[in-house]
């Protein structure tokens, strides 16, 4: 990778699944692997297109649009749209990068692949978005299908965005067809896809709880902090909730939210900060609302890490490198005993080596460590599922989806928890590497499947 330029996201990504390869069995059990590694850490291939579209003044604006392909050996590529002024190749790449194992790890037939363009859509008014997701799939529409690659929805492509797009490509194609997930339950979506990765993330931390107390205990008591206010923090926090637990924080990109009272967040405030985000406001508003302005604080400019006080679980959900290595030894401190990425790589790498160290050095009594690639896999679970429903012309019910996602997330914790033991053999009394297994299970599952198909030998 040394003639590129720099890419430190993707190079992040990179290096945090080399890591934990090469410091397990894994090389030394398959040293064919090694060239497995070097082929799947190359898109098969990246689009880049311009997006030319008319502001309400009937100005001329263009934007960049991306689409990294990054890995078909499992099925069509697969993984979401993001807009957003940060959006370049980097970003898109790690992104990809790790949806190529997370899909791997759902047991779906899906490859992985990621997309977006660098347009806000903070300021812009329902017209200029809608024209401008015209615009994106009129050129993006040559390069997906229900069977090459389906797109889903990221930050700044909301369900409305969707239909915005799934309507383009339908004019410019003819087809109707499941090229897009996320839609609306009336023409195709599935039942849970918005609630899926928040739900699926707390499904899994259900896991490691219960393994780590030897089934003694659940999320019924325990205080959880969330970041982020968006979809996955918003539904991880109301089934937290539901299961018993205490949600002391939710945050945006402007501050956090820390709840003084002792019943913490409620479904009812989880409801207003929905509407705030729907209407594209911040969190800022509840600290002038008469309603709520005494029921939480407000901490501006900040992360909830330092400032929840005691607590047993963290759920970063908002997006990623949101966890710094000072902020993990302040959950550490803070009391936090497991901890779980709602967010694609929620964790700097300089924190995960701060809790994989905690793991090692105080046994049962450290912080566990889960990984995006297998805490967040409900989302794109739940989007291979709409994907059978739209091949099979059904809908499954809530009922059906969800227990489909609560198997799925209890698979992907005892693959990576097996893995982990058959390839890094923890000391007695440690708990097995989460990271460590899901990287190995899901990169010698795509490394399997690309030699059976002759793309390495």
């Amino acid at each position: 990778m040394s003639n590129l330029p720099s890419e430190p996201e993707f190079e992040q990504a990179y290096k945090e699944l080399v890591s934990t390869l090469e410091n397990s069995s894994l090389f030394k059990k398959n040293p064919e692997y090694k060239k497995a590694l070097q082929v799947a850490s190359i898109p098969e291939r990246v689009i880049q297109f311009r997006v030319v579209w008319e502001d309400d003044k009937g100005e001329v604006q263009v934007n960049r649009g991306y689409r990294v392909q990054f890995n078909s050996a499992l099925g069509p590529y697969k993984g979401g749209l993001r807009f957003h002024p940060t959006v370049n190749l980097s970003i898109l790449k790690f992104l990809g990068f790790e949806q190529i194992f997370k899909n791997a790890l759902t047991g779906l037939n899906i490859g992985g692949g990621k997309g977006g363009a660098d347009f806000d859509p903070k300021g812009k008014t329902d017209n200029e978005i809608r024209r401008f997701c015209v615009a994106f799939m009129r050129e993006l529409s040559k390069h997906i299908g229900a069977n090459t690659d389906i797109p889903a929805g990221d930050i700044g492509v909301s369900p409305r965005e969707i239909g915005w797009l799934f309507g383009a490509y339908k004019a410019n194609t003819k087809l109707w067809e499941g090229v897009l997930t996320g839609k609306g339950g009336t023409w195709g979506g599935s039942l849970i896809r918005p609630e899926a990765t928040g739900y699926g993330l707390v499904y899994y931390v259900q896991h490691m709880i219960q393994y780590a107390s030897g089934g003694k205990e659940t999320f019924k008591g325990k205080r959880v902090a969330v970041s982020g206010s968006g979809n996955v923090a918003q539904y991880a926090a109301l089934k937290a909730i539901e299961l018993g637990a205490t949600v002391v924080s939710l945050s945006d990109s402007k501050g956090t939210i820390i709840a003084t009272g002792e019943n913490g967040i409620t479904p009812e405030d989880v409801a207003y900060i929905a509407d705030l985000k729907v209407k594209r406001k911040q969190l800022t508003e509840l600290s002038s609302s008469e309603q709520y302005k005494n029921k939480f604080k407000y901490i501006e400019g900040a992360r909830p890490w330092k400032h929840v006080g005691k607590i047993d679980v963290a759920l970063p959900s908002a997006t990623q490198n949101e966890v710094s290595e000072e902020e993990a030894q302040a959950l550490i401190d803070a009391g936090a005993k497991f901890i779980a990425e709602g967010s694609n790589m929620g964790c700097s790498q300089e924190a995960i080596a701060v809790f994989e160290n905690h793991r090692k050095e105080k046994k049962g009594e450290a912080i566990w460590y889960a990984p995006g690639k297998a805490a967040n896999a409900g989302g794109v679970a739940v989007s291979g599922l709409e994907m059978a429903q739209n091949s099979q012309r059904i809908s499954w019910t809530s009922e059906e989806v969800d227990n489909k996602l609560k198997g799925i997330m209890e698979a992907c914790f005892k693959n990576g928890l097996d893995t982990a033991k058959e390839y890094v053999e923890p000391a007695e009394g440690e708990f097995p590497s989460l990271v460590a297994g899901s990287n190995i299970a899901g990169f010698s599952k795509v490394a399997a499947a690309m030699h059976a198909q002759g793309d390495w030998w």
